[in-house]
């Protein structure tokens, strides 16, 4: 695993940000963290919803500040990203947690998500946040593991209403 850090999105990344959302379309899969599945055509526009995201501005109603960064390489390729939401509402507190985070397709199974989230609770503490929920599907392992290797401790599962079990995980930031 390459060293990384973890970058505000901006506009000087642009080329490996589209090289990492195409490598996302195209293998077909789920998006996640949410925010990698808006489309960048307008790089611009995607930013500044990030920005606003950020500063809870122009939202929807009944969403909350997050905050996204991309997991980027010595080399600047885009390995990750994670978003993390400043404070959760009741829908959060069973489906969503403080903390979405996902490594490209090509890039798994090499530590980057097990560096991302411990990046990423650093930062959620930078915003005030003590202890972070992370939830991840039951049928997840690799995520499971991610997050007991940066200190879960599991809480009570949520089951949707189509039946999908969430594992929900408190960790201390």
């Amino acid at each position: 695993m390459e060293e990384v850090y973890l970058a505000k999105p901006t506009a000087a990344l642009q080329t490996e940000y589209m090289d990492f959302y195409e490598e996302w379309v195209a293998s077909g899969e789920t998006m996640v963290p949410w925010v990698i599945s808006q489309d960048p055509t307008d790089f611009a526009a995607m930013l500044q919803l990030l920005h606003d995201n950020a500063a809870g501005v122009n939202q929807p109603d009944g969403w909350v500040p997050s905050s996204t960064f991309w997991l980027v390489t010595g080399r600047n390729r885009i390995v990750g990203a994670v978003n993390i939401r400043h404070r959760l509402t009741e829908w959060l507190v069973h489906h969503g947690g403080h903390i979405g985070y996902g490594i490209r397709p090509s890039e798994r199974r090499k530590g980057y998500a097990t560096k991302q989230l411990a990046l990423a609770l650093i930062e959620t503490r930078r915003l005030g946040i003590n202890r972070a929920l992370v939830i991840c599907d039951a049928a997840n392992t690799a995520s499971e593991r991610t997050i007991l290797r940066n200190g879960g401790i599991q809480d009570a599962d949520f089951i949707e209403e189509d039946g999908n079990v969430l594992h929900r995980f408190w960790i201390e930031c």
